[in-house]
């Protein structure tokens, strides 16, 4: 019964994904579904940007190792992102009137710039895509019993197809139904496993009292780690596409603004269901949660719950994961095929064969995601620095860029450098903070010095 209903919903995220797609006539419809998104379909997109394997089987794995410390980085610090979006950035980005993140440093600093930021952009979504593939993949081993790299492919040509055809309205509508799943399979769960602990109160009382401890050491090395934590996702994930696009899909700069918002709150709120049923799960079968706890929560659903729950429990969880997986393959796509493919062609492009080749992008980025998947199943490795490459390279120069007029296309190209280079450079000789924490700060300073030694002259603000 549950193979069957894994079956059907994967069945029924395709058709949705095609109906979607009537509504793809031009490359904005498909990029950034024709910049019309309501604020509920607008707001779900958001919602879904990072409610993937690492909120339901990383956060929980280390709430249960280190409580809401462990966990600052997400779901935390994703929220912060959607609030910090929609404060300083949503409206300013929408007033422009960009196909994709790589557009604004084409407009504010020349081609150039845009080149070199779009390379820093698209890496990085190959491991974070392989590593919702391999969750997925993992899902349908526990419940079919399928190999984990068949469970791989068959998902990647699930997401794939609707991903393709539908673009970004594609994204937008099956978020919508897939985030209604993940609310309600995750409270339902969450109301059985409490029940059958013996109530809310009883979970809560068992819990170690340092589970919620919130606040660093006040020392230097345990503040700045601290911050850092916060910054992976709240900082790092400003300057992305999937971030971008999906605000940007709006039907308004009011609707884009109001749905980071709104997005905030949801993720925040639902996102400390899978923390709660992993308590739970924890003071049921406490022999059960030791060594590795990634997949120890959908081994005791399995295990230990009726048939309804598991169908709830396992059609959210894949919800979750493929409203990430879309994302994050369209967006490097959509990247590749507008600021780095169209500039190299010399022919001039109609909008119906630009198009076709933002779909074989999707198709190819997808394709590699999956073969990384197949040959490497670690999920906290694949997803690893996805968001710390954009922190260090293109935060500062996405916030100067934004609210420095003088800022030159010399500061943002350095900046880039500098900090993905001290980046480096930190983490293979490690200091007592984070290598995250001296980029930043190369990459600011680098900033500023480059853009007051080296000022620009006027550059067109044109497309």
């Amino acid at each position: 019964m549950l193979f069957i209903s894994i079956i059907l919903y994967l069945v029924l995220t395709l058709l949705v994904g095609f109906w979607a797609s009537r509504r793809v006539s031009s490359s904005g419809d498909f990029m950034l579904a024709g910049r019309s998104l309501p604020m509920v379909l607008s707001t779900s997109a958001l919602f879904a940007t990072w409610f993937g394997s690492e909120t339901v089987f990383g956060a929980s794995s280390e709430f249960l190792k280190g409580g809401l410390f462990a966990v600052i980085e997400d779901p935390f610090g994703a929220a912060l992102c959607l609030l910090l979006f929609g404060m300083f950035f949503a409206r300013k980005l929408y007033a422009m009137n960009l196909l994709t993140l790589g557009d604004f440093f084409r407009v504010r600093f020349g081609r150039k710039t845009e080149l070199l930021a779009s390379i820093l952009m698209v890496p990085s979504y190959f491991g974070y895509t392989a590593g919702q593939l391999v969750a997925l993949g993992l899902i349908m081993n526990v419940v079919t019993g399928l190999p984990v790299w068949q469970g791989i492919v068959v998902s990647s040509l699930v997401v794939t197809l609707y991903t393709a055809v539908g673009g970004m309205w594609a994204i937008s509508v099956t978020d919508f139904v897939q985030s209604i799943i993940i609310v309600i399979g995750l409270v339902i769960l969450s109301v059985v496993l409490a029940e059958k602990a013996g109530g809310l109160t009883r979970v809560l009382q068992e819990v170690p009292r340092d589970t919620f401890r919130f606040l660093p050491d006040w020392n230097s090395a345990s503040v700045l780690s601290y911050l850092a934590a916060w910054s992976v996702l709240g900082l790092g994930s400003i300057p992305s596409q999937d971030v971008f696009q999906r605000a940007m899909s709006s039907g308004s700069s009011k609707i884009a603004e109001r749905s980071c918002y709104y997005a905030a709150a949801l993720y925040l709120t639902i996102a400390m269901l899978p923390l709660f049923i992993s308590l739970c799960v924890k003071h049921l079968y406490p022999s059960q949660v030791n060594g590795d706890t990634q997949l120890t929560l959908p081994s005791m659903v399995l295990a230990h719950t009726a048939m309804p729950v598991q169908i709830l429990f396992f059609g959210s969880l894949m919800s979750a994961i493929l409203s990430t997986t879309s994302s994050s393959i369209l967006a490097p796509a959509a990247i590749f095929s507008e600021n780095i493919l169209r500039p190299l062609i010399k022919t001039p492009l109609t909008d119906r064969h630009f198009l076709m080749i933002t779909r074989m992008s999707v198709l190819v980025f997808s394709a590699c995601s999956t073969v990384l998947a197949c040959i490497k199943s670690n999920i906290y490795e694949l997803v690893g620095d996805s968001s710390v490459f954009s922190l260090v390279s293109l935060f500062v120069p996405l916030l100067l860029g934004v609210y420095w007029r003088k800022f030159s296309r010399a500061g943002a190209i350095a900046s880039m450098v500098s900090g993905m280079a001290a980046w480096a450079y930190f983490t293979w000789l490690p200091v007592q903070v984070p290598a995250l924490v001296p980029a930043l700060i190369v990459s600011a300073v680098t900033a500023v010095t480059g853009s007051l030694f080296f000022p620009d002259a006027r550059i067109s603000q044109s497309p």
